[in-house]
């Protein structure tokens, strides 16, 4: 029985590392972005090590996540997680990092800063803003693997719950939208912002994601013959 979100990640990877874990759509933007359980393990584990070793954070400190959904969103969440850091996606002025757009004017006491466009292909940044480093640009410095943190369950994850609360929780939620183990759940992102809902409650059902940003409703039937989806939550 899994307690806290790494081994939630852990597990959702060792189950099938190669197949895509989150696939995530843009219909703004036209990205089509697949990762599988291993390459989202690379980006978290990257995201982990930036914090740990580039940063020195760890327990009792809190990372700023003010992004929307997305595959690099999630990356940047479960590397937090993992790292033994709180997240909190509605407090940035207490965090200790901050990750965000370019074009947000957000407080923060944060004395590291990192924007990302959440660009098709991972592209970086053509301008940053003052004070901020670009997170694509960074995070690929740092190695594919990143040994563990001691995260116990009792310790915050999301704003002030615990990760056994937010796991609890989780699981909760995905019962009310009736996600279910192996199935594939096709997400309209507008509606559904909170990670709990979009990320956390498809991984500790054992689901994989397609996520969808700027969804077009005529894309949807066909969006879902094509990608095998069992459940569509729009």
């Amino acid at each position: 029985m899994e307690t806290t979100i790494p081994q939630v990640l852990a597990s959702a990877v060792r189950r099938d590392p190669a197949s895509p874990l989150l696939t995530f759509y843009d219909d703004k933007s036209g990205d089509r972005t697949e990762l599988s359980g291993a390459t989202l393990d690379n980006w978290v584990s990257k995201t982990a090590n930036l914090l740990v070793d580039g940063l020195g954070l760890g327990s009792g400190e809190t990372a700023a996540v003010a992004l929307p959904p997305h595959w690099q969103t999630a990356a940047i969440l479960l590397g937090v997680w993992s790292a033994g850091v709180t997240a909190t996606i509605n407090d940035p002025e207490s965090a200790d990092v901050l990750f965000a757009t370019p074009d947000q004017s957000t407080t923060t006491k944060a004395p590291d800063r990192y924007a990302t466009g959440l660009l098709p292909f991972a592209m970086p940044l053509r301008e940053l803003p003052a004070g901020f480093a670009d997170y694509v640009l960074e995070v690929r410095q740092f190695g594919d693997h990143f040994p563990g943190a001691p995260v116990a369950a009792a310790d915050r994850a999301l704003g002030n719950r615990t990760h056994a609360e937010v796991i609890a929780a989780a699981q909760a939620r995905a019962t009310e939208l009736g996600i279910t183990a192996g199935g594939r759940v096709l997400i309209d992102a507008t509606p559904l912002f909170d990670p709990l809902d979009w990320l956390v409650a498809p991984l500790v059902t054992g689901a994989s994601i397609v996520l969808c940003a700027n969804l077009d409703p005529a894309k949807v039937t066909s969006r879902a013959e094509s990608e095998k989806v069992t459940l569509v939550v729009a």
